[in-house]
């Protein structure tokens, strides 16, 4: 196991060098306590450092997307619950709010100056713009004391003017999912491997009426999951890095023939048609429940997948254009992160505070599944799930990343880029009607 989890650890450290509401309150009263969701729970903790009660209790609020149905939920809670056990001087109040409805709340709230003193992120131009308006709290001088178990190559998404500016929680790339058992009913006793399998694999299972992949049209993000991979694997991770950077421009015939690709699955029926008016964990827990073959997300779904009643696994999106692509070639990386206002009364404490919140959070995250360690793994790890495991292999053997786009791009631009997605998804556009206008509009 301890080779596995070096194993893992050299997966994220070339990740990192790589491109790219419910309210809740803990105090000095809470307790630890395990769940079933989270396995493990006895392991060794990530030991914040105690500190001796003070007579002045300090407030901290966070926002994140940790909701009640979210993957992240468990880790979440378990960090929580050990970080301020060991800082009975602060009062913790939590807010999570569901992804998308999170993206508009955030940036409203950055905009009027008005963030909590931490807030969960994304890296990349999501964070860049935030920084650009002065209005996240530099962590350089709180970073000294977390090097040691945090490599500096897991900042570079968050690092800006050679400042940084946020805690890594754990590293997700997109991964197709699969239900074996469904498959097994159409003949295959593996996740496609060639791009004509996966098209023959769709083709039997409409055949026997049965429904390939589910996506959600009410949360765009979750459209781009299936689109990104389809352009990569098409134009290659390096153009998709340029366009995403406005270094090189959409006008690129192979974008419109990867977008037609995405129309015949539409027309052939590859997706549930009800899809388009769900929500993400909806169309999650149809897969979970066996509706679907497929299901293309981040791979923080592996603990909840692996926990499914069916045979699952996990694999990367087939190679499409071999001349410009390649496997090994991901959407994904270090993204998700912690960041501190520039506002906080208190931003040297919540600067203290929120890594080791991310260190436990990180810690916790692996252990159920949701996430690959952006932080060092200096404790053993026997029950790591197996698609956890499969996803940290698929990492290991990558060699080029490209960030989530919509996270990738700044917000201006990304609302630009997944109104297009969305025209996608409902049909609304084909492939030169999504090519020429994004030509136009972005460049």
């Amino acid at each position: 196991m301890k080779k596995f989890v070096a194993m893992v650890l050299a997966a994220a450290m070339v990740c990192g060098l790589c491109a790219c509401g419910e309210t809740k309150t803990s105090t000095s009263t809470s307790t630890a306590t395990s769940t079933s969701t989270v396995e493990a729970s006895t392991e060794t903790s990530t030991e914040p450092a105690p500190e001796p009660a003070t007579d002045e209790q300090i407030s901290l609020k966070m926002w994140c997307i940790a909701t009640e149905s979210d993957s992240n939920y468990p880790a979440y809670k378990q960090a929580i619950e050990e970080v301020t056990a060991a800082h009975p001087e602060i009062n913790f109040e939590w807010e999570a709010t569901e992804n998308e409805a999170y993206k508009t709340k955030i940036k409203a709230a950055a905009a009027a100056n008005e963030l909590p003193d931490i807030f969960f992120t994304w890296g990349g131009a999501f964070l860049g713009d935030f920084v650009k308006a002065d209005r996240v709290y530099c962590l350089d001088d709180a970073y000294k004391a977390f090097t040691a178990d945090l490599p500096e190559s897991m900042l570079d998404n968050t690092t800006y003017g050679g400042k940084h500016y946020g805690v890594p929680l754990t590293m997700n790339v997109v991964g197709l999912f699969a239900n074996m058992d469904m498959l097994a009913e159409v003949g295959y006793t593996e996740v496609p491997k060639t791009y004509d399998e996966l098209i023959d694999c769709c083709d039997k299972l409409v055949a026997a009426g049965k429904i390939p992949f589910g996506c959600s049209g009410k949360e765009t993000w979750c459209v781009t999951e299936y689109i990104e991979p389809l352009l990569e694997k098409t134009i290659g991770a390096g153009e998709l890095a340029k366009i995403f950077a406005k270094e090189s421009t959409w006008n690129n015939e192979d974008i419109k023939t990867a977008i037609g690709y995405f129309q015949d699955w539409i027309a052939k029926g590859y997706f549930d048609p009800s899809g388009i008016s769900l929500g993400n964990d909806e169309v999650k827990n149809n897969f979970l429940q066996g509706k679907y073959a497929f299901y293309q997300n981040g791979t923080w779904n592996c603990g909840d997948v692996a926990a499914a009643s069916f045979k699952s696994a996990v694999s990367e999106f087939p190679v499409i254009d071999s001349s410009k692509s390649a496997l090994g070639q991901l959407i994904g990386g270090p993204s998700d992160t912690l960041a501190v206002a520039a506002s906080s009364a208190n931003p040297e404490v919540a600067a203290n505070f929120t890594f080791e919140l991310g260190r436990a959070i990180c810690h916790y995250s692996y252990l159920a599944g949701s996430g690959l360690p952006s932080w060092k793994v200096d404790y053993e790890t026997p029950d790591v799930n197996p698609l956890t495991q499969a996803v940290a292999e698929i990492c290991n053997k990558a060699t080029g990343y490209v960030l989530f786009g919509d996270t990738a791009m700044d917000a201006d631009t990304a609302q630009i880029y997944l109104d297009y997605v969305s025209q996608i998804y409902g049909s609304e556009i084909d492939g030169e009607g999504f090519v020429s206008g994004l030509t136009d509009d972005i460049g």
